[in-house]
């Protein structure tokens, strides 16, 4: 069953890491980025039998073309086939890009991890449909492997024509850097799959993709008690972006009642604490 979108369009990528969040299934944790708005979601299993690769493919199969996402399976092009995957991502020693088109077809997603611009433009000539930049941070996901940092991002920016995503170590306390450098598509794994509350994590990081996009500025700050990003610059702005401009609400940013009527000179800094709290008035 083909997309009914443009795949291309995605600018959050999330993989599976099973080790990051421990009894919670996966299926639900997966479900959970796809609330918050994932665009493309990879299923990556290094240490699972074929077996066990095969039935977790087929449960996110049907969980991604519910939700009209991509899907993508790591380093098994003949599982990829057997599921109906929109595509597979490769590795530099993995099959070449060649064999897994002439496996999967033309029609199906091949994208390959790079990890320097001569890298990134072989698989270009090679026919890929998008590549992975990274690790531009250190990562546990990635052992051993040398960070790529963010002048990498910057070449790929500069000189690859197809889609890239900017991967490993990306959380919403460095996206900024990553976004600065050029990148939009993002693919972050234990930030939001070892998070407490996925969807919301992957909300606040195409917060801070789309801001990038409009030439904005995302900060972070703690709302009602938990980390997020946002690109509002007052109160008023942030109430709005919540969609909760029709309520009514008692607002405190650092501790200090905010009138409703000075939300909009209530300005948004790096760090500040908002507490939104919604009033319910007695007779």
């Amino acid at each position: 069953m083909p997309l009914k979108h443009n795949w291309r369009d995605f600018q959050l990528y999330v993989i599976t890491a099973g080790g990051c969040h421990p009894g919670r299934e996966l299926v639900h944790v997966m479900e959970e980025t796809l609330k918050g708005g994932a665009g493309m979601l990879q299923l990556r299993n290094k240490t699972g039998s074929r077996q066990e690769v095969l039935r977790e493919a087929k449960e996110l199969r049907a969980l991604t073309r519910a939700y009209d996402v991509p899907f993508i399976v790591n380093d098994y092009p003949d599982i990829a086939l057997e599921v109906d995957a929109d595509g597979v991502h490769l590795g530099q020693d993995d099959q070449a890009i060649e064999e897994a088109r002439r496996l999967l077809g033309q029609d199906k997603i091949i994208g390959i991890s790079t990890h320097s611009l001569e890298q990134g433009l072989a698989a270009e000539r090679a026919g890929a449909d998008y590549i992975g930049v990274g690790p531009v941070f250190p990562t546990n996901t990635k052992p051993g492997r040398a960070a790529v940092t963010t002048s990498y991002v910057s070449e790929a920016a500069r000189h690859i024509r197809i889609p890239f995503v900017a991967i490993g170590g990306i959380t919403l306390d460095n996206v900024g850097e990553v976004l600065a450098a050029g990148a939009r598509k993002i693919c972050a794994v234990s930030a939001i799959v070892g998070s407490e509350d996925p969807a919301r994590v992957c909300r606040s990081f195409l917060e801070a993709i789309r801001s990038a996009e409009a030439g904005g500025h995302a900060i972070r700050i703690r709302l009602n008690g938990k980390e997020t990003t946002t690109s509002a610059g007052n109160v008023a702005e942030l109430v709005e972006q919540l969609g909760q401009g029709n309520k009514r609400l008692v607002a405190e940013v650092n501790g200090m009642m905010i009138q409703r009527s000075d939300w909009t000179s209530a300005a948004l800094t790096p760090g500040a604490r908002v507490e939104l709290i919604q009033f319910v008035g007695g007779g």
